[in-house]
């Protein structure tokens, strides 16, 4: 566990300790006949800003507002066991279609509220959905690509073997390939380990490329069958997945042979020491790479290109992990007082402001305009794709982490020569069917089938 993951859980557990004394003292402010908001949020790192949130609603408004945060790995059980209790939590958290199926029947419906008709078209279309009932807010919204180093590109550029002029110049799969492959070649000259960081194979990076880089198949095959939900994948575009896995293990610093001994801090820090122009991963590396060699001026995002069709209409991809749901079973006071303290975080000067400036959230309502935005060089490059007017590739479910641990298997075998590619195929094409029948076993339904829409 890293020295950061390990101060936010002990700052969670101190925030822990303290939360009903701080909520204790913003209830002699509250007015009983108000209704109560009791918040079961999941996420440790946050704790001190709802709790802060949560004091000065109370003293603005008189409604009572807790905040109670699971430690971390705990989330689950603690909402099983909060939901079940005459004292529910009125608002929870749920994070991806696991949770939500496992949940749903303490959710409420929400498509008809004030705050639900303030999300955008991008947050209404990630809320969890059956039939025409809308049941989650989402709240957070991240995005992955391909980051770049525009400083070593633009000098690159400069070069008289320069395959391009500029940074610029890279607006597809085969420009990036070039690219890429020629870096790789003159890396001596431009004082490069490669040309792109490390597809690392151990456990704490792998999700970079069976959680993401997966989902860019899955939603141009949707788009082709004009749906958001099959439980019978054909795999049509594995072949351009392999091409750009391909790509990295040749142009990397490390031999194909070791990528498990590489850490998800190890191709961080290739990035962020300016060892590498290019780097596929997610807006929230800001925070490993910021303070290093890369300057936040020379960051900048690609979208996750590997030479399918029409994929140039799309920016980086967006991932809603994080929303917020009602308790269905909250008395009707109870429930408005929620959904009124939910509308004042996203609308408020001071809950817009602790949501993006301090929580770090690119928040998916119409209230945050341009400067309601994370201080994140990275969000602010893949949020310009939006005002180019090309939608996000949307990241649609995936049945379950074996899924993700199966493909990460064949990758290794793969890569380490144990294994030819026919393996990943299957274990992505077949792992989706059996795993999403095993989730209608245990959960009891699927995602719904509707039409593609790229929001």
């Amino acid at each position: 566990m890293s020295t950061m993951n390990m101060k936010r859980i002990l700052a969670a557990g101190v925030a822990a300790v303290t939360m009903f004394s701080l909520a204790a003292c913003g209830s002699t402010a509250a007015d009983p006949n108000k209704g109560h908001v009791y918040f079961l949020n999941s996420k440790s790192e946050i704790v001190e800003q709802l709790q802060r949130l949560a004091a000065d609603y109370t003293a603005e408004t008189g409604v009572q507002v807790e905040v109670q945060s699971a430690t971390s790995g705990t989330y689950e059980s603690t909402l099983t066991s909060e939901l079940a209790k005459s004292n529910a939590p009125t608002m929870f958290t749920i994070a991806g279609y696991d949770e939500f199926a496992k949940y749903q029947k303490y959710t409420a419906p929400l498509q008809d509220t004030e705050v639900y008709k303030l999300l955008n078209d991008e947050g209404k279309a990630n809320s969890h959905k059956v039939g025409d009932d809308a049941y989650t807010l989402p709240y957070a919204a991240e995005w992955y690509g391909i980051i770049y180093n525009k400083k070593i590109v633009n000098e690159y550029a400069k070069k008289d073997y320069a395959v391009i002029k500029s940074a610029d110049d890279i607006k597809d799969y085969d420009t990036l390939k070039s690219v890429i492959e020629d870096m790789q070649k003159h890396k001596d000259d431009l004082g490069l380990q490669a040309a792109i960081a490390t597809p690392a194979l151990d456990p704490s990076a792998t999700y970079r490329l069976v959680a993401h880089m997966t989902r860019l198949p899955l939603f141009y095959e949707y788009r082709d069958d004009n749906t958001t939900f099959t439980t019978d994948l054909k795999g049509t575009y594995l072949p351009n997945y392999k091409d750009l896995f391909d790509l990295e293990l040749k142009n990397s610093p490390t031999e194909s042979t070791m990528l498990t001994a590489k850490t998800y801090d190890d191709v961080s820090a290739e990035f962020a020491l300016g060892d590498v122009a290019f780097y596929p991963n997610g807006v929230w590396a800001y925070s490993q790479i910021k303070d290093n060699d890369v300057a936040d001026e020379d960051l900048g995002m690609l979208p996750y290109w590997m030479g399918i069709p029409g994929e140039e209409d799309y920016g980086p991809a967006s991932v809603y992990d994080a929303s917020w749901a009602v308790n269905v079973n909250a008395s009707e006071k109870d429930k408005q007082a929620t959904l009124d303290f939910i509308k004042w975080m996203v609308s408020s000067d001071e809950g817009k402001n602790a949501l993006s400036k301090e929580m770090g959230f690119s928040v998916p309502f119409t209230t945050f305009g341009d400067d309601d935005q994370p201080d994140n060089p990275l969000t602010v490059a893949a949020r310009a794709y939006d005002k180019e007017g090309k939608a996000s590739v949307r990241s649609f479910t995936v049945p379950s982490q074996q899924w993700q641990d199966n493909m990460t298997n064949a990758l290794t075998d793969y890569a380490q020569g144990n294994g030819d590619w026919s393996a990943f195929e299957k274990a992505f094409v077949d792992g989706w069917k059996s795993e999403w029948a095993n989730n209608e076993k245990v959960l009891g339904m699927l995602p719904e089938s509707k039409a593609f829409d790229a929001q």
